[in-house]
């Protein structure tokens, strides 16, 4: 028959708080080995095996279009500038869209006027040479174009002489 063990010492109950801590740290100090693992094992070692590695994707002008970003005419001012390229952005991370599309699909969404104003800037470079800038710099020649310091000055304007009648914080909120 196996010695019974003994304690000489009674140890103290364990409560709530300790067993959280407990927890934490452990969670702490897994999540420390993990990313330390991962630093110092590059992609190839761990790829390796019977899985297939993923491949990124490229994102396709009928994808980029199902995700329904907004037209842009550029009559729409400031505010609706903004508006479309936060739609565009969005549409761009939904459809997983590599930065060498964004200009090209981007500029799919041009109608009217603004269609007109990336034809006159893309025909003397050739349309290959205009979709090589990328999206910060079509983004600067548009505000360049559709968002004139005069109408933001203008804006300012506005927003610092308004009256707010009532207590219609959405309007005031959806104007502004």
């Amino acid at each position: 028959m196996a010695p019974k063990r003994t304690s000489t010492s009674a140890a103290p109950p364990m409560t709530q708080a300790a067993i959280k801590k407990l927890v934490a740290n452990s969670v702490s100090a897994t999540l420390e080995v993990q990313a330390t693992t991962m630093a110092n094992t590059d992609n190839t070692t761990r790829n390796t095996g019977p899985r297939e590695t993923s491949v990124a994707r490229k994102c396709s002008y009928k994808e980029f279009i199902s995700c329904q970003p907004f037209n842009f005419k550029g009559t729409e001012g400031a505010v609706g500038l903004i508006h479309w390229f936060e739609r565009t952005e969005s549409v761009f991370s939904r459809s997983n869209c590599t930065e060498d599309c964004k200009v090209k699909f981007a500029t799919g969404t041009l109608t009217e006027e603004a269609l007109s104003w990336w034809n006159s800037f893309a025909q003397p470079i050739g349309i290959e040479e205009a979709y090589k800038i990328t999206w910060s710099e079509f983004k600067k020649l548009l505000i360049k174009k559709y968002y004139p310091r005069t109408e933001v000055k203008k804006m300012e304007n506005e927003f610092y002489n308004l009256n707010v009648k009532g207590n219609d914080l959405k309007t005031y909120i959806r104007r502004f």
